[in-house]
């Protein structure tokens, strides 16, 4: 399966707030469906962002080198990638680990993530439903006093 790139803020933020996160020592796996882009017609592949911050890793020479370790994981991987949009964010211990321990790992990372059909990420407020909820008071009000 072909693997493409998130392109502008917009695909970005989607993912930051639908996607379903999931934590691994080597990196951050922030995970939703696969939806066609507007215009496109449907063709279910794996869309991914790859984000390196300067605080994560100060040089360059670094950044880039993760970025190209972990694209050849995914491209490489024995059970392809599923058809998913998603934003991977590595740790500096991804320039040292063994290739074939992050493959591993990011195949655990991806089977552990939730099925593609359910929506992760922030739901509002579970509690509420869309209907408005009565007041509930406890005692009736006092009548009011009569002024003199």
């Amino acid at each position: 399966m072909a693997l493409d790139s998130l392109r502008g803020d917009r695909e970005f933020r989607k993912v930051r707030n639908h996607g379903a996160a999931v934590r691994d020592p080597l990196f951050t796996l922030r995970l939703t469906e696969y939806r066609p882009r507007y215009g496109e017609p449907w063709q279910p592949r794996a869309i991914m962002g790859i984000v390196v911050s300067k605080k994560t890793l100060k040089r360059a020479v670094d950044r880039n080198r993760v970025r190209r370790r972990v694209r050849e994981a995914l491209r490489t991987l024995p059970g392809g990638l599923p058809p998913c949009r998603a934003i991977l964010l590595p740790n500096p211990g991804v320039l040292t680990v063994p290739f074939t321990d992050l493959q591993a790992a990011l195949a655990r990372a991806i089977a552990k993530a939730p099925a593609q059909g359910k929506r992760g990420g922030k739901s509002g407020n579970p509690g509420r439903s869309g209907r408005v909820s009565e007041r509930v008071t406890s005692a009736p009000p006092a009548p009011p006093k009569d002024r003199p």
